[in-house]
């Protein structure tokens, strides 16, 4: 039986904020919850699956009594803005008559969207639905994650590759990648590209170096810099 944890989820809390943001009373949390699920998968849908394709990596959600904040993390602010707010604004209009709620939508730039998990996985996506092999795909995504500065790449695709009658898996890993450092930053990420023969389903690691110690000292550390362990009793 495999012991995998989610490199986010085992995180949380300790180097990495929760994505949701709230507090709700144990009658209250079950309805916020599906609530926050389907606000992704409307943004998702709305900004990734059909024009502008926005390239929406993640999206935050705070609330307070009053308000239902969404942040949209993309790589293309200008197309989820829209010409004159126009796009943001039609989002923001939809999310309000779905939620009932007052909403207000902030964008925050990615500045190196490959040295973004969910969209380096998308991207391998986008080239397989464009019919490029699958090795080539994978290898020269992999090389431009370690161009754009991360310490370590590993993404693994599997299902009918190529077409194939039977299903199998291939994985490219480069550079080091410590899945079981807490304090390691690893960015996960995955994505499905439907083809006519079948879903390829794709997962993408990027390990981006050590967290720095800011909090500490208030002097940011080196990131690649060994923290010191204490040694067994």
């Amino acid at each position: 039986m495999g012991q995998k944890t989610h490199p986010y989820g085992l995180r949380v809390g300790i180097t990495e904020p929760h994505k949701s943001r709230w507090y709700a009373p144990k009658a209250l949390y079950g309805e916020l919850l599906v609530e926050d699920f389907k606000i992704r998968k409307f943004i998702d849908d709305r900004l990734n699956r059909k024009p502008p394709y926005a390239a929406v990596a993640d999206v935050d959600i705070e609330r307070t009594r009053e308000e239902l904040k969404v942040i949209i993390k993309s790589a293309r602010p200008g197309l989820v803005i829209g010409p004159k707010g126009a796009e943001v604004e039609r989002i923001t209009e939809e999310l309000q008559y779905m939620t009932g709620r007052k909403v207000s939508i902030s964008i925050m730039e990615i500045k190196n969207p490959d040295l973004n998990a969910r969209l380096a996985a998308e991207g391998v996506g986008e080239q397989l639905r464009k019919r490029v092999a699958f090795r080539r795909a994978v290898k020269m995504k992999c090389e431009q994650v370690m161009a754009a500065g991360a310490k370590g790449v590993w993404i693994v695709v599997s299902g009918r590759l190529g077409g194939a009658e039977m299903s199998r898996v291939l994985k490219v890993r480069l550079g080091s990648l410590p899945l079981s450092t807490l304090q390691a930053e690893i960015d996960y990420g995955t994505a499905e590209s439907i083809m006519s023969y079948g879903v390829i389903g794709i997962k993408c690691w990027i390990f981006k170096g050590l967290y720095e110690r800011q909090q500490e000292t208030g002097v940011p550390e080196a990131v690649g810099t060994r923290i010191k362990s204490r040694g067994r009793r």
